[in-house]
C-alpha cells in the first residue's frame, strides 16, 4: 500500500520581493495530519514561505503543492477552502470597524454557503468563545479574545491545512499557553495540517512534529521536534540556535 501525498510539498522554492530573493532552494514536505515548524532568527525567511503557500508572495519559483494542488500566485477561491492563515498580530488582521459576526459570516457570503448564523455559533463555541462576543468588536476584546476570533476566522471554510504565523508571540505569556492549547486540541479534533513559523523553540517542542531550521532563506537542517529534547541537531547553525534557547532548559 503506497503512502498517502503530503499536504503541503514545496520542492526548490525559491521567493523574491522587488528583485531580491529571499527565501532558496526550499525543500520540504508536510505529511497530512502532521504539525512542522519553520524556525531561525528574524529575517530567516520563515514568514514568507508561508505567504508564497497562500500566494500572498507572487514572486516564487519552483515547485509547490497543498493538497496535490499546484501553488498559485495570487490568492484563490479554491485555495481559501484548502488553506487559511493564522497571523501573528490579531488586532492588525481584523478590521477595526467589523463585528465579530461579520469578520466570520464574510467568507461565507463571499463562497455562496449557507446556515451562516448555525456556522458563526458553533466556530465561536469551537474556540472557546459564549455567544456575548458575537457582536463585538476588536477594540472591545483583549488579545487572547481576538486571537480566538482569527483562529475562528481561519476555521470557517474547514480547511485541511492552516498556516500560523507566530500566532502567539503578541499575546502575553499568560495568554499564549492558552491559545497553543486550543491550536493543539483544533488539530486533533479536527485532523488538521499545521505549518508553524515560530522563533520560539519551547513552542516547537510542545506543538510539532518535525521542524526545518532556515538561516539567511536556506532550509540548513530538518529535525525531529524530540531534537529538543536531546539536543541531536547536526547543522552548527541549528546547535547554536538550540543553545542560544537554553537547551533542554525549556522542557522542564
Amino acid at each position: 500500500m503506497s503512502a498517502s501525498p503530503p499536504a503541503i510539498s514545496l520542492e526548490n522554492l525559491d521567493v523574491s520581493y522587488d528583485g531580491t530573493r529571499v527565501v532558496q532552494g526550499v525543500t520540504f514536505d508536510v505529511a497530512s495530519g502532521e504539525s512542522f515548524a519553520l524556525v531561525g532568527e528574524s529575517g530567516s525567511g520563515k514568514s514568507t514561505v508561508l505567504k508564497a503557500l497562500c500566494g500572498l508572495a507572487p514572486e516564487w519559483t519552483g515547485d509547490m503543492s497543498i493538497l496535490g494542488q499546484p501553488g498559485a500566485h495570487r490568492p484563490t477561491r479554491k485555495l481559501a477552502r484548502q488553506c487559511q492563515m493564522v497571523f501573528q498580530d490579531p488586532y492588525g488582521s481584523l478590521h477595526p470597524r467589523k463585528t465579530v459576526d461579520a469578520v466570520l459570516s464574510e467568507a461565507l457570503a463571499i463562497h455562496g454557503i449557507g446556515g451562516q448564523d448555525a456556522a458563526v455559533k458553533q466556530v465561536l463555541a469551537d474556540v472557546g468563545l459564549n455567544a456575548r462576543f458575537r457582536f463585538r468588536y476588536p477594540h472591545q476584546m483583549s488579545g487572547g479574545q481576538r486571537q480566538r476570533v482569527a483562529i475562528a476566522r481561519a476555521l470557517m471554510l474547514e480547511p485541511q491545512v492552516m498556516l500560523l504565523d507566530e500566532p502567539t508571540s503578541a499575546l502575553d505569556v499568560s495568554v499564549q499557553a492558552e491559545i497553543l492549547n486550543l491550536l493543539k486540541r483544533l488539530r486533533a479534533e479536527r485532523g488538521l495540517t499545521y505549518l508553524m513559523v515560530t522563533h520560539n523553540l519551547p513552542v516547537v517542542s510542545f506543538m510539532c512534529d518535525r521542524m526545518a531550521v532556515m538561516n539567511k532563506g536556506r532550509i540548513v537542517e530538518i529535525a525531529p521536534a524530540s531534537a529538543l529534547h536531546d539536543g541531536s541537531f547536526q547543522d552548527a547553525y541549528s546547535q547554536k540556535l538550540y543553545a542560544a534557547s537554553g537547551g533542554t532548559e525549556h522542557d522542564r
